[in-house]
């Protein structure tokens, strides 16, 4: 035949019909193909086939290469059979040329069965079982049809005796393939005649090199086309007539792409768990499942063989053996689905696996796992193992180990694994205003304890433990970006599985404690709405977190480094109210008063003040400024400075404020004197405080959203010297009029505790029983009042004789009345000066002579 032959020995199903089976287009299906019908382990089916659900179903793959290698025997034998069969024929007649081409174009092979008898130490004993017949309607060239179908019908059988045929390949240095011994044939050759072939050949592979260097090719996809030639010593005979020994030499040529190609198959089961192997070490077992479709007339039995799974290194040609795998005995049935269970073992992981690269802060284990949990499809090896048992066949163990078989391994979206984020026990640390900018202090940081529940698929069934995390994790408000969360050191961690139920999945309970991790505020009008949440809302808000996780597990194998493990989650922030009136329940008292400095317009002074946190959250105050406000006037302004702030009572917290109404102009001094007299009389004032662009140096984003709001609080109250709540509650304690003298003279209660404070003017009147004017009381020279309690000089009286008032007082001469008094009065403090009023009701008053 001509080198460049290229039809098929086998042909399609409707040839084997009987129906015209069209041009010679060769074998195209695999012998084993997947199907859609076959339940994969995860339950997709839509999944591509060429993809493999888990790692081991790389350790299945060899399995499916067992099968391809045993299907090259068979296919060779197949092979050998149509050369064989042609040879026969074309040998057997006067005109070679014409017999031959007939032969070549009209003969029919069409397998029935192809069954492994058994293995042997040197190949393979098969039973192979067809049908063979010759079509002249396939024959093209009518002279060639006519004379062939002549010469057959002349010499109606043909008959051979025992036959060894060697199949060599041409392109490669005639490389033996492999030989098949035949036992005698009888071929029937009229046109249309079937002959039924059953009998048991053996196989012995060639040159085990060669058969792995092509094996490698086709499987890189580089084998364009394999051309088969067979040679062979025929003995033939036509009936009682001998016809002579021939030596014969016949080649086929097939395309790669009618070979049978890498069988498909689905994964419908997946375990992996821990297992104790020898001195109790632990070692990690991974079981499956692998189902594939059969659809051709191949029946075999697969004994137990052994494979390595490999991984890619640093460099992608250095592969890093990670797993023995060893498949069970696999019967092949024709025409049906194909099961093989597979178990493969982790014992440890190399250091080469889990090292990183150079120039790089990755190693293989994090790559091939960062394409795992993206749902992006691996790059796995199988590979025969370099360690058989002593069962299998020293031949096929030579073949396995030297071929590679890189198998695509699907990832699995680890997207929502992570889930019900709760924290508690939060602890905010405002920005450090010295900070540089990109130093972690310039931003606000968070601690707390993060309680996490993360899922675990059913197929992990291995002890893990979770002992450090970090992270870089963007928090969202409603869809929108409020800030980015910082966690780049590594925090401890503790985890508890909790084992599956009928209602609930597996899942593992995470537990760490955050220190001080830096909040980066990105969206100022973001950051408002939440605190105007939390300020104002009677719910809690709901804070979506989206972060790639860095996590250290402790398992049977070591500890290992999960990078990027996707995580989403939500966390509910509880409002401050709590449906309470919060900034009532904050109840600020000042404790102390010192004057630090003053201006003609201004006091700068410093305050212990002692306030309740109602809210469940603590925090440190490096540095924060506020406006505060009374009728929308900004009258003076608060620093706090290293401020902490725990639940409940705080106190002594040092504040230091700057008084200065007159910024605001004349309306603002106005309003400031105003406020001032009302809070000395003992009213019930408010003021507002405010955050402005500059409260946290440096933080303009988060200053914004403070702005928008303003908190209304009441007016701190004095804590004024004295004994009883009473007492401490009023200015001016009592007073006493010297009846005969007509003077008077009060016992004034400071708040200040380091600092004088001087009255230059008083224009007062008493009145009794709120209404009847007593006298009025004006000095024109200044006096002192010192810190804590002191008793003004006397002060003159200018009695309303005649008055029910001035009766009042006569009567109570000895004894005590309650007064009310109203007063215009100049005070002043080093060199700050004002005009205030005063209203005094119940004022305790004796009487003398």
């Amino acid at each position: 035949m001509a080198s460049g032959e290229t039809s098929p020995l086998l042909s399609t199903a409707t040839a084997a019909k009987g129906k015209p089976p069209g041009n010679a287009s060769g074998e195209t299906t695999p012998l084993l193909s997947s199907t859609s019908d076959t339940p994969r382990y995860d339950g997709d089916n839509d999944e591509p086939e060429n993809e493999v659900a888990s790692i081991r179903s790389h350790s299945s793959d060899g399995s499916h290469r067992k099968n391809s290698t045993r299907r090259w025997p068979s296919f060779i034998a197949m092979a050998i059979l149509g050369l064989a069969v042609i040879a026969i024929i074309a040998l057997a007649y006067i005109v070679p040329d014409a017999v031959q081409e007939y032969a070549k174009q009209a003969a029919v092979v069409e397998p029935t069965s192809l069954s492994l008898e058994s293995i042997t130490a040197d190949g393979l004993r098969a039973r192979i079982q067809a049908t063979f017949r010759l079509d002249g309607a396939r024959v093209a060239n009518g002279h060639v049809r006519r004379v062939g179908k002549a010469a057959t019908w002349v010499a109606s059988q043909i008959g051979t005796e025992e036959t060894t045929i060697v199949v060599t390949l041409p392109d490669y240095k005639d490389l033996l393939l492999g030989t098949a011994t035949f036992p005698p044939l009888v071929i029937h050759l009229k046109d249309g005649d079937v002959t039924d072939f059953d009998f048991v050949t053996d196989l012995v592979p060639g040159n085990v090199d060669g058969i792995r260097s092509i094996a490698n090719e086709w499987l890189e996809g580089r084998l364009g086309s394999v051309r088969l030639e067979g040679k062979a010593d025929l003995a033939l005979k036509s009936g009682l007539l001998p016809l002579g020994t021939h030596s014969i030499a016949e080649s086929l040529v097939f395309e790669a792409k009618k070979i049978p190609a890498m069988p498909q198959y689905n994964i419908t089961r997946l375990n992996v768990k821990d297992v104790s192997g020898p001195g109790d070490k632990q070692s990690m077992l991974a079981e499956v499942t692998i189902v594939a479709r059969n659809d051709y007339p191949l029946k075999l039995d697969v004994p137990e063989l052994a494979f390595e799974i490999l991984v890619p290194g640093c460099d992608t040609d250095d592969l890093i053996v990670v797993a023995d795998a060893v498949t069970s005995e696999v019967a092949v049935k024709p025409r049906s689905n194909v099961q093989a269970d597979v178990h493969g073992i982790i014992r440890e992981l190399p250091e080469s696996l889990t090292r990183d690269c150079p120039d790089s802060k990755s190693s293989p284990l994090d790559l091939i796992l960062k394409q795992y949990m993206q749902g992006e499809p691996a790059t796995l090896y199988v590979r025969g193992s370099s360690r058989p048992d002593g069962s299998t066949p020293r031949w096929i163990a030579d073949i396995l180990s030297s071929i590679t078989v890189p198998v695509a391994f699907p990832g699995k979206s680890l997207d929502g694994l992570m889930k019900n984020f709760t924290m508690s026990d939060v602890h905010f640390t405002m920005p450090d205003p010295f900070a540089d900018p990109d130093d972690p202090a310039s931003n606000p940081t968070v601690s707390g304890n993060i309680l996490v529940t993360a899922g675990l698929p059913s197929e992990m069934n291995f002890g893990i433990n979770v002992t450090k995390v970090r992270a870089n994790a963007t928090v969202y408000y409603k869809s929108h970006e409020l800030g980015v969360l910082d966690l780049k050191k590594w925090q401890d961690a503790n985890s508890t599985r909790v084992e599956e139920t009928k209602h609930h999945e597996a899942s593992l309970v995470i537990a760490s404690r955050i220190n001080e991790t830096p909040l980066k505020i990105t969206n100022g009008s973001v950051f408002g709405d939440v605190v105007q949440q939390l300020l104002f809302g009677r719910k809690a808000i709901q804070l979506a977190i989206k972060a790639a996780v860095d996590v250290k597990v402790e398992t049977s194998l070591g500890q290992l480094v999960l990078k990027e493990v996707p995580a989403e989650g939500m966390i509910p922030v509880k409002p401050l109210s709590d449906g309470k009136d919060w900034m009532g329940d904050l109840a600020p008292k000042v404790r102390s008063l010192r004057i630090l400095d003053t201006t003609s317009t201004s006091i700068t002074l410093q305050a212990l003040v002692n306030v309740t946190n109602p809210t469940p959250y603590t925090a440190t105050v490096p540095y924060a400024n506020i406006h505060v406000l009374h009728n929308d006037t900004v009258l003076a302004d608060a620093t706090v400075e290293n401020v902490e702030i725990v639940k409940g009572n705080n106190t002594d917290l040092l504040v230091t404020a700057t008084w200065n109404p007159s910024r605001s102009g004349k309306s603002g001094h106005q309003i400031g004197r105003d406020l001032i007299s009302q809070y000395l009389s003992g009213f019930n004032t408010s003021i507002v405080v405010k955050a402005h662009r500059d409260s946290i140096p440096g933080q303009r984003t988060i200053c914004e959203g403070l702005s928008r709001f303003n908190l209304t609080l009441a007016a701190p109250k004095l804590e004024l010297p004295g004994r009883t709540p009473e007492e401490r509650s009023h200015f001016i304690r009592d007073a006493t009029f010297h009846f005969l003298s007509s003077t008077a003279t009060f016992t004034l209660a400071s708040p200040l505790e380091f600092n004088s404070m001087y009255i230059d003017f008083v224009n007062a009147t008493a009145f009794y029983n709120h209404t009847e004017q007593i006298g009025r009381i004006v000095r024109e020279l200044p006096f002192e009042a010192p810190p804590g309690q002191s008793t003004t000089p006397r002060l003159p009286v200018q009695w309303s004789v005649g008055s029910v008032g001035y009766d009042a007082v006569r009567k109570a001469l000895g004894g005590q009345l309650k007064l009310d008094a109203r007063a215009n009065v100049d005070v002043r403090l080093g060199n700050w000066k004002e005009s205030l009023w005063y209203i005094g009701r119940g004022i305790g008053a004796r009487v003398q002579l």
